[in-house]
């Protein structure tokens, strides 16, 4: 199994590397692929809070997984034109990886959100979905989180904490992760505040995140990111 890593990573950060490391182990996958998106379609700028250029996230998302022969990156969301919606690119990874089943990684605030992305139903029926919870948030029961298109898709195990698409046979498993205290919105803040992120993002993706100046002074002329 390939997992799938999506996201915005406005920066990718410490916290989105442990997540992924133990997804990985958890579900002994062959790798965790992260795919950073141009930029997500339910997501905007607001103010001084901006997302940074397509490239050069995608630049600091390689940075950051080099190193770790399970981890690779996959440029398709960036390089693609026209706006960027996962049930595109999980077809996309699909016949890419057409030997391989594929397992989406979302954290339980993205999962909370799926039912309002293009074709949601689509997606629990396109791959496996793995959903991250951070103690000391209660898990739950995934009845409690699923859209409402696909409750009647879907056989809820009596623990609540997995469940498995009756015509596709596709699961969703609720994996606790490592509770690390870091966001990417706190590492904009303390930039825009001229303080330090060191070790809350790896060493070398700090060093380019600060040269580019795009969370002090917004993105630079050329730089602008892809809207979709």
């Amino acid at each position: 199994m390939i997992g799938l890593y999506g996201g915005t990573f406005n920066p990718i950060h410490e916290g989105h590397l442990r997540a992924a490391e133990e997804v990985v182990e958890a579900l002994d996958l062959e790798c965790m692929v992260f795919v950073p998106s141009a930029r997500p379609p339910h997501k905007s700028e607001a103010g001084d809070d901006v997302i940074a250029p397509a490239k050069l996230r995608l630049d600091w998302v390689t940075l950051a997984v080099r190193g770790n022969a399970r981890f690779a990156v996959d440029a398709i969301e960036v390089e693609r034109p026209g706006p960027s919606y996962l049930v595109d690119t999980i077809r996309a990874l699909r016949a890419r990886h057409s030997g391989s089943e594929l397992v989406f990684t979302a954290g339980q605030d993205a999962f909370n959100e799926m039912g309002t992305w293009r074709e949601p139903g689509e997606l629990f029926r396109l791959a496996h979905i793995a959903v991250t919870t951070r103690p000391p948030v209660r898990r739950g029961s995934l009845a409690d989180w699923l859209p409402e298109c696909v409750r009647s898709e879907v056989e809820i195990a009596a623990d609540g904490l997995s469940a498995r698409h009756r015509e596709a046979n596709t699961w969703i498993r609720q994996l606790p992760v490592t509770a690390l205290d870091i966001s990417a919105s706190r590492i904009r803040a303390l930039l825009r505040a001229g303080r330090s992120i060191r070790y809350l993002v790896p060493e070398r993706v700090r060093a380019a995140i600060e040269a580019s100046g795009c969370y002090t002074a917004g993105p630079r002329e050329g730089e602008e990111d892809t809207i979709s």
